[in-house]
Order: structure tokens, then C-alpha cells, then sequence
């Protein structure tokens, strides 16, 4: 795949300290850092008996790879925020921070004097964005992605996800609250408080669903024949011949006389491309993509 661009560095000079832990955080703790912005985590200290290389951030035991992956140039300290030189440490900090990135229960934040009001009578220009599981009331129950996810019909049958869609889509979120309070934090010299909700995340990437248009049978849902996938020779191809134009050169590869869009939901052409797909390699079928101007993607065996 081709390399992203790289991004601007519109957080240059900005300070965000975070607390958050596991990996909605961190991860927009990262995109951040790669915008320029002063970045600096605080853990809470590793159990004593904790294996050699595992922090105070569970991610670090779930995986190390993961863990290392978002904390490149990531500066981290570790403290006992419940010890008078672990608030000592903590307040330090955030006397030079310009965003506050949290990811804990709002009754945490309170018993760590770090709720919204608290925050404001003595850190005024400072920015709270804080990751919870959900809004409101619902901040306080226990969740994780697998349980967003599944409130918003994004699981089907008992195959767990692919990735952590809630978690990495509460990561974007979290980013782009941080641009918008560092933005306000310009124009009022104040500080702004944003909450970013995993279950809305989720529920974000389950609109095109509750819009009906994944729903089995949709023409998105696996209803085209066009936008499936099937089983070739050695793998699977993933087809998006969704537009006329694109479904009109499927259908010629297959030995299919285009008519109309409509076709394209007919059982017989489902049948007839299965066959055409079947009979191929995956290299063969990224030849005829290359040849004929057809969206896929070959995962070979």
C-alpha cells in the first residue's frame, strides 16, 4: 500500500499530558505526537512483581508489541497518583500542559482531584479530554469494545472483530476533540472540556448499518454479486464492481451479457460469478483486475 502523507505539524508548541491507559488513548496520544504536539504520558507505577519490561499500563502485558508500537517517542513517566509525591509529580506537569487526556471513570477523576471543577480553579487555560466508555451516567458502568460494539448490532454471529474498531475509532475522536479545544483555547485563552464516548464511536461506524445499507441482502449487504467475497482457487477476492461501469467488466469476465444494474441481484448472476471466481487463481485474478479495470483485493490462502 502507498505510505500516508505525512502530517502537519499543526500541534507544534502544544503540550498534552495523558493519563490514559490500554489503547484509545495512547493511540491518539501518538497520531497527536505525530502533528508536532509536546506529548508526555503518566503511568501509575508497574506492581513490584511485575515481569521485566511490563509498565504500569496494562497494554504493556497484553501486548508489548502493541504497547512499544504506540508510545514511539512517546515521553513517559510513572507515578502513585494516590501518594502526596505522586500528585506533586502529576501537578508539575500539568502546570505546563495545554491538554489534559484522560481515561477513567469520572468518580476516578474526582477522588484524583482531577474533575472538570477542580481543574478550572486551578489550571484555567488547561483542556480536558476525556475517553470514556459512555456518555453521560453511562460513564460509571463497565464496557469495553467487544460490548460497544455489539450494542450497536456490529457483531455477527460469535466470530470476534477483526480489530478494535470502537477503541481506534474513539482514538480519532479523541484527536479531533483535542484540535477543537486547542482551537478554542485560542480564541477564549480559556480551557475547554470534551468527553468522547466509546459507545458513540461505535455507534458512529454502525450509521451505514442502522441506515439498512450493510443489512443482509442490501446491495451492499452481500445482495450485488458484484460486492461479495468468494472463494477462488487458492484464497478468497474481495469484489467491489459496484458501480455500472465496474459491474459491466465483471460481467464480461464471467461470460455474462450486461443488461441492466438490476442483473446484478439476480441469483443466476450470484451463481455465475461464484463459478467465474472458483475457477481462478488469485494471481489470475489480479491480472484480470489490472486488465479490465476491476476493484479487488486477492487474500490468498
Amino acid at each position: 500500500m502507498a505510505t500516508s502523507q505525512k502530517p502537519a505539524k499543526v500541534l507544534k508548541g502544544v503540550r498534552i499530558l495523558s493519563l490514559s491507559l490500554n489503547l484509545p488513548g495512547p493511540s491518539a496520544l501518538l497520531r497527536l505526537k505525530r502533528m508536532s504536539a509536546n506529548c508526555v504520558k503518566l503511568e501509575p507505577l508497574a506492581p513490584t512483581n511485575a515481569p521485566t519490561g511490563i509498565t504500569g499500563d496494562p497494554m504493556s502485558a497484553y501486548s508489548r508489541v502493541a504497547y512499544e508500537a504506540m508510545h514511539a517517542g512517546i515521553r513517559v513517566l510513572a507515578a502513585d497518583l494516590k501518594t502526596a509525591a505522586g500528585q506533586k509529580k502529576m501537578q508539575s506537569e500539568l502546570d505546563k500542559a495545554d491538554v489534559l487526556l484522560t481515561s477513567f471513570r469520572p468518580s476516578a477523576l474526582t477522588k484524583l482531584g482531577l474533575d472538570w471543577r477542580s481543574l478550572q480553579l486551578r489550571y484555567p487555560a488547561l483542556s480536558l479530554v476525556a475517553i470514556v466508555g459512555a456518555p453521560g451516567a453511562g460513564a460509571e458502568l463497565p464496557g469495553h469494545d467487544l460490548t460497544y460494539m455489539a450494542e450497536n448490532n456490529l457483531i455477527t454471529g460469535l466470530d470476534l472483530p477483526a480489530t478494535l474498531y470502537a477503541d481506534m475509532a474513539g482514538a480519532l475522536m479523541a484527536v479531533e476533540a483535542v484540535l477543537q479545544a486547542v482551537l478554542l483555547q485560542r480564541q477564549t485563552g480559556r480551557g475547554h472540556r470534551f468527553e468522547v464516548a466509546l459507545s458513540d464511536a461505535a455507534a458512529h461506524l454502525a450509521q451505514p448499518r442502522a441506515w439498512g445499507l450493510t443489512l443482509p441482502g442490501t446491495p451492499i449487504g452481500g445482495g450485488h454479486a458484484g460486492y461479495r467475497v468468494y472463494p477462488c482457487q487458492d484464497g478468497r477476492v474481495a469484489l467491489a464492481a459496484l458501480e455500472p461501469h465496474f459491474a459491466k467488466a465483471l460481467c464480461a469476465v464471467a461470460g455474462l451479457t450486461w443488461t441492466n444494474p438490476a442483473m446484478m441481484m439476480a441469483p443466476a448472476t450470484h451463481q455465475a460469478i461464484a463459478r467465474c471466481v472458483a475457477a481462478r487463481t488469485c494471481a489470475q485474478w489480479q491480472q484480470l483486475a489490472a486488465q479490465h479495470d476491476i476493484p479487488l483485493h486477492t487474500l490468498p490462502n
